[in-house]
């Protein structure tokens, strides 16, 4: 009862880990303008993502252009892309894997089928969390690094937008549910009959056979 808890859990957290790396992929907030020295006009706010780039005025007006060529792009992005689709991609894997092998399911009939689809399944959403914390730990560093460095200026620099936070909270969910659902799964010993077992059912054996052997009494 206590793993299927666990499994339970893990999935939970799970589907919320692989709903926010969506959320990633999907908005343009990763990085956001800094009003910082003589950049202080905050009629407008740029917004840049993976995808797109969106200026917002202060009017409540937004205007977002998709990035035209890929090559343009920087390294950051250009990798921080890969590995959040291949996030998406592995996570929904490992989700499904995850109910497949749910003691709750049928789909598995097999007990120890199903345990080892569901470490198979922990292993995966690690591995999606894991891809989803390198991105936005990656363009973070990068945002860091240019705010500090004297030689851009102060138009150029950003802040960590909204979506790095959320993809540090989605990847950490991704790892802690796949944490989970690997230490649902019970010892190989439940699954194999002990020597305490196997000597009681062999001095049954014997007690039965001495009992269906008839005995003569003598006078």
């Amino acid at each position: 009862m206590a793993s299927m808890g666990m499994q339970m859990a893990g999935c939970a957290l799970a589907i919320f880990g692989w709903i926010g790396v969506l959320i990633v992929c999907a908005t343009p907030t990763w990085r956001v303008t800094a009003f910082i020295g003589n950049n202080i006009v905050t009629s407008q706010t740029i917004w840049e993502g993976i995808w797109m780039s969106c200026v917002v005025q202060s009017t409540g007006q937004m205007q977002c252009k998709v990035y035209d060529s890929m090559l343009a792009l920087s390294t950051d992005l250009q990798g921080a892309r890969a590995l959040v689709v291949v996030s998406i991609i592995t996570g929904i894997a490992g989700i499904l894997i995850a109910f497949a092998g749910g003691k709750c399911t049928n789909f598995i009939p097999d007990a120890r089928a199903k345990a080892r689809a569901s470490v198979a399944a922990g292993v995966i959403l690690i591995i999606s969390g894991f891809l989803c914390l390198i991105p936005v730990s990656w363009t973070a560093s990068i945002i860091i690094r240019n705010f500090y460095n004297p030689v851009v200026v102060d138009a150029q620099k950003r802040e960590l937008g909204a979506s790095l936070y959320i993809g540090w909270g989605a990847g950490g969910l991704l790892v802690l549910g796949g944490a989970l659902l690997c230490a649902s799964c019970p010892p190989k010993e439940d699954y194999a009959p002990s020597v305490k077992y196997l000597i009681n059912k062999e001095n049954s054996r014997v007690d039965s056979f001495r009992s269906a052997t008839p005995t003569k009494t003598y006078i």
